[in-house]
């Protein structure tokens, strides 16, 4: 019989819809249960496509036994933490105060007033490597609750003053320099890996927003070494096996330092970034490997991750069965030479097990290979090469395909439009910049109610009850202003003014000008969360103060300019002790430090072929944060076309900066030129 889990959108949620567990959503109502008959409450957070939420599921909450005992000491939530990630932030930052480290599933115990008191992450069903079996966890905090509540209470408390007192009050900082952002690119060259690309050592993410950074540092001032890390790095996971050398785009992470074998679940988020990190490195360097990159990287969006209402999944999982009924991490992906020869015939499974760098004894488990690009001597025949990908992805379609994640989260589809909208504008694909129309238009027509709420998440068509966070309203403001530029459609620039007028009247604190993570008006949990460090994705914080830059540079909104400079403050302060998990607020200050520039081209027509040209050249100029507005002279459609007329009857581009214009220009190298200097 189905728990409380039935009626919820969330795929994850739904996926312990019949657990023995007798699960709650979050909601006051599970801690009013809570309160009226005196247990504690155990919280497990997850998401659908994480491998150990799985294995953890059907160990221990697809038990019988377990979930007995579960069901008559505790009250049980369940968490979708791409549904909730102020209730997942608040809790992991709980997590990592107290044990040092964190990831999901995410175990957490908590009063009835929702104050935690023992954490952890995943548990087995038996002692293992030091940790306790899950049974044994349970019966001790079951103990502790009967026999010790006094304690549990005090600790508690201690625990939720603590965090507390770990506010955040950088905003009212000066905005960062040259210092900073020296100091910042000193630090990663001291963490870069110069033998594979990279930072750091194993488990190895793919570092979108400090790629960025690099590539606009190195439009600003011209410094090798930032182009230098961020080309090497770029070719390194390229030819990786994070890429799907087949199917295009990237898997969540490295679990080795080389890039050879992910963690294959396909996430939403990182695809669109490092598709936009591709189409940029493209403009900066003219890389042939970076232009087929960002084009398979949106294709593979397009193609496997866009649902029936024109918006983008999630997610995809990191198992699939692997043909005998049981589900293994990476079987879709992974091949054998056998495997190779069966598709391809004898002679080319030779030359794709060589290509691709598949072995007897394999790179992944029990003789398996995750397929890879290893610098080889001599050239391959381009035309074979492609025949051969193209036959081992019909036959790789034929294998049981990862599930699929079918939520639609607005922040990562606003990060998806501002991707394809750009590199279907590069690339003259125009069916992407469709796509990202589509998508854009789901947010505007689904997520955003009349007041111009967003709400985190919709399914199916239908949205979900949890309210957007900052990253929404960031996002999505970013993704219509990339929109904006791409299209000429001057709304896509009105919708991106609705969501950040939201963002300075309910995220900003007025006194310091730092940002939280929930509107003043949201549910309140035992904290407020605010985090200025990228994660997985930009932070909130820093990707407001992005879009209110931009959103400025477009209007001249002084509020704006002056919170995203306030809300700079955090990267003053960070940039250079930890510029790894700042990296898009560095790419920000970069494009504050450059002005940004903003760049109005008028013409006769939109489709006219010297003002598309015009157009084009803007949007592949490589200064930090410009913003291109496009359309007829006395346009109202933007703000920057006001009054700039035709120049001698002929399309015209206007380039302007801290308050100071260029002689408007005809000439597409001069605007080239003015782009670049």
């Amino acid at each position: 019989m189905p728990n409380r889990l039935a009626h919820e959108t969330s795929p994850y949620l739904l996926q312990h819809a019949d657990n023995p567990v007798d699960w709650w959503p979050w909601s006051a109502e599970a801690f009013e249960e809570a309160r009226k008959i005196g247990k504690p409450v155990l919280l497990s957070v997850g998401y659908s496509s994480c491998h150990w939420c799985h294995v953890m599921a059907h160990e221990s909450f697809e038990d019988q036994a377990t979930a007995d005992f579960l069901n008559e000491h505790f009250v049980n939530i369940k968490v979708d933490r791409e549904e909730r990630p102020d209730v997942d932030a608040v809790y992991m930052e709980a997590v990592q105060a107290a044990t040092g480290q964190g990831g999901w599933p995410m175990t957490v115990f908590l009063t009835p007033d929702a104050e935690p008191f023992y954490f952890g992450t995943y548990f087995p069903p038996v002692p293992r490597h030091g940790s306790p079996s899950f049974r044994q966890v349970l019966e001790g905090v079951r103990s502790a609750w009967s026999d010790r509540r006094d304690e549990v209470a005090e600790v508690a408390g201690k625990i939720v003053r603590d965090l507390a007192g770990r506010e955040i009050s950088y905003g009212d900082a000066q905005v960062p320099g040259e210092e900073e952002l020296a100091q910042a690119l000193l630090g990663l060259t001291r963490e870069y890996d110069p033998q594979r690309g990279g930072f750091g050592g194993a488990p190895k993410f793919p570092p979108s927003m400090v790629i960025e950074f690099l590539l606009r540092h190195h439009a600003r001032t011209g410094a090798e070494g930032a182009l230098q890390m961020a080309v090497d790095t770029c070719e390194r996971m390229a030819r990786g096996g994070i890429y799907d050398q087949l199917g295009g785009g990237f898997a969540r992470y490295s679990v080795d330092r080389e890039w050879v074998v992910p963690h294959f679940e396909k996430m939403l988020y990182d695809n669109a970034l490092l598709c936009r990190v591709y189409a940029h490195l493209w403009r900066s360097t003219g890389s042939e490997l970076a232009r087929r990159v960002a084009l398979e990287t949106a294709d593979f969006m397009v193609r496997e991750l866009r649902t029936a209402e024109g918006g983008f999944a999630s997610a995809l999982d990191a198992d699939s069965d692997d043909g005998t009924g049981r589900h293994v991490e990476g079987a879709y992906y992974v091949w054998t030479p056998q495997e190779l020869t069966e598709a391809l015939g004898e002679e080319d499974g030779r030359l794709a097990a060589h290509h691709f760098g598949v072995t007897e004894e394999g790179t992944f488990e029990h003789g398996r290979s995750v397929l890879q690009l290893p610098q080889h001597d001599g050239l391959f025949d381009a035309e074979k090469i492609a025949s051969i990908r193209g036959r081992l992805l019909d036959r790789r379609s034929e294998r049981p395909a990862p599930g699929r994640d079918d939520k639609v989260v607005a922040a990562w589809n606003g990060l998806a439009v501002a991707a394809l909208a750009e590199t279907g504008a590069y690339f003259d694909r125009p069916d992407l910049v469709e796509a990202a129309v589509g998508a854009a238009d789901l947010l505007v027509r689904l997520h955003l109610d009349e007041q111009a709420r967003l709400a985190r998440t919709s399914k199916d068509g239908r949205a979900g009850a949890n309210a957007g966070v900052l990253e929404d309203y960031a996002d999505v403001a970013e993704g219509f202003l990339a929109l904006a530029s791409v299209t000429g459609e001057g709304v896509w620039l009105e919708f991106a003014g609705f969501l950040l007028d939201h963002v300075l009247a309910r995220f900003v604190d007025a006194e310091s000008g730092s940002l939280y993570d929930t509107a003043a008006d949201a549910e309140q949990l035992i904290r407020r969360p605010q985090d200025p460090t990228d994660n997985a994705t930009p932070s909130g914080w820093t990707a407001a103060a992005g879009a209110l830059l931009s959103y400025a540079a477009h209007t001249g909104a002084e509020p704006h300019r002056t919170a995203a400079e306030r809300a700079l403050g955090v990267v003053k302060a960070l940039g250079p002790r930890v510029p790894r998990f700042i990296g898009w607020g560095l790419a920000v200050a970069e494009a504050l430090l450059d002005g940004p520039r903003e760049v109005a081209i008028v013409g006769p027509a939109l489709d006219d072929p010297a003002t598309r040209t015009l157009h084009r050249t803007a949007l592949l100029g490589s200064a930090p944060g410009a913003v291109v507005a496009v359309g007829l002279p006395e346009s109202d459609e933007f703000p920057l076309l006001a009054d700039r007329p035709l120049q001698q009857g002929q399309p015209a581009a206007y380039v302007c900066r801290n308050f100071t214009c260029d002689v408007p220009t005809i000439d597409p190298d001069q605007l080239r030129t003015a782009l670049t200097s």
